[in-house]
């Protein structure tokens, strides 16, 4: 287990030489939803590089680039061919040039904890790897999911091979293709798929080896629930996440999926989940902030697969929390480009916001009330936030509306 950062942050933390997870002031654009294989990705995104760097977003993650049995990305097969259904080897390395050149870093979604056979092998099954690089056998693949290899470390991703990181080959054939990755593709972020599959000591020895600037994990399990009603108390969830990020040697972030289940039901009426029994917010960003990416949805809890969605009528009063708090947020792009030009600007304006009163993943927090309809905060000591149907402001001339919308609104000095 190492150190735990239970209710403290570590501004001296030895093992993260990261300037950038010193600094907690990154913010991060997922720049695709499940649909977008569909629609030319690579070239749809390079027309966009200007605006997302104007907004101020630190880093874009992009979907799996490399060839796919699926077309989204997410069973990979020949992980050298960077020819995928989001475009050519040719048009992505034009848009990560051109995010290169105005400053927005690129993040490779890595999916290692399944790799889909090229030929039959034991059992039947799609579980070697012939006439493609990294032609592994059946020993690469864990003894639960069909191979010849050692029991899996982690949960299984059921239905296909799952490879067997406690290979020593297996590590070494990865970690060289994360170096290139990094080093000759020019991808400078990474984002761990279904990091549960494995164990986190991996994923250390990956960013170790390869160095990227800055790593966040999906260690995506469910919240505690009682029946269909979620708990209020969900620290045994935020603490598996936070044990995944331990693990990693406080090497990565890890998204904040406790934060997301507590909000998206406290914005229906409920905004008393917003304060944990120890007066901090509720998820991973009230333990460990400087490694809790915040998030409203992504491709898998939103867009067409919709397993998990933000209330829809509700989403900027999201925005108006994860973006005004401490923790690192994430936007997502169907939000930020789909959903119209207003919700477009509500969103740059608390961004501005964040950035002109230096809110960063460290900033202090006092959460000044926390009742059904309604939730306000001071962040830093520069910045006053509320959501809900509640009336309020902060007391004292001092304070001015910096920008408001539906049931939200901030104030800075």
């Amino acid at each position: 287990m190492g150190h735990m950062n239970y209710g403290f942050d570590d501004n001296n933390q030895s093992t993260s030489p990261d300037v950038v997870l010193r600094n907690g002031r990154e913010i991060l654009l997922q720049a695709f939803n499940w649909e977008s294989h569909k629609h030319d990705w690579w070239r749809n995104l390079e027309t966009k590089v200007y605006d997302i760097a104007k907004s101020g977003f630190t880093s874009a993650w992009l979907p799996p680039p490399t060839h796919s049995f699926s077309r989204e990305g997410y069973l990979p097969q020949d992980l050298y061919s960077l020819n995928s259904a989001y475009g050519s080897e040719h048009q992505l390395k034009a848009l990560l040039q051109k995010m290169k050149q105005h400053k927005v870093r690129p993040m490779a979604d890595i999916v290692i904890n399944h790799r889909i056979g090229t030929t039959q092998g034991h059992g039947g099954r799609y579980n070697r790897y012939d006439g493609v690089a990294m032609s592994w056998d059946e020993h690469a693949v864990t003894s639960c999911t069909g191979g010849l290899g050692n029991k899996s470390t982690g949960d299984n991703f059921h239905g296909v091979p799952n490879i067997d990181h406690t290979q020593h080959h297996v590590r070494k054939d990865l970690l060289n293709w994360l170096l290139w990755l990094h080093n000759s593709v020019g991808f400078q972020d990474f984002r761990f798929d279904f990091v549960r599959g494995y164990a986190a000591k991996y994923a250390k020895e990956y960013i170790e080896g390869a160095k990227p600037i800055f790593c966040v994990g999906e260690y995506w399990d469910s919240c505690n629930y009682s029946g269909s009603k979620l708990e209020y108390n969900q620290d045994t969830h935020r603490k598996r996440i936070i044990n995944w990020i331990d693990g990693t040697g406080g090497l990565s972030t890890a998204f904040d999926f406790t934060t997301k289940g507590i909000l998206q039901e406290a914005v229906k009426g409920e905004l008393w989940r917003l304060r944990d029994p120890q007066g901090k917010p509720p998820g991973v960003m009230g333990w460990w902030p400087s490694r809790a990416v915040t998030f409203i949805d992504n491709h898998d809890t939103g867009s067409t697969q919709a397993h998990w969605p933000f209330p829809s009528g509700h989403v900027i009063e999201g925005y108006a929390y994860i973006l005004t708090h401490p923790g690192i947020p994430s936007v997502f792009y169907d939000h930020f480009y789909d959903w119209g030009d207003s919700f477009h600007n509500q969103i740059v304006k608390l961004l501005n916001i964040r950035k002109s009163q230096d809110i960063n993943s460290r900033s202090s927090i006092s959460i000044l009330e926390a009742r059904p309809n309604l939730y306000s905060a001071m962040v830093g000591d520069k910045l006053c936030m509320k959501i809900g149907d509640e009336m309020w402001s902060p007391s004292g001339k001092e304070w001015k509306l910096a920008t408001s919308g539906h049931k939200y609104a901030v104030w800075v000095k």
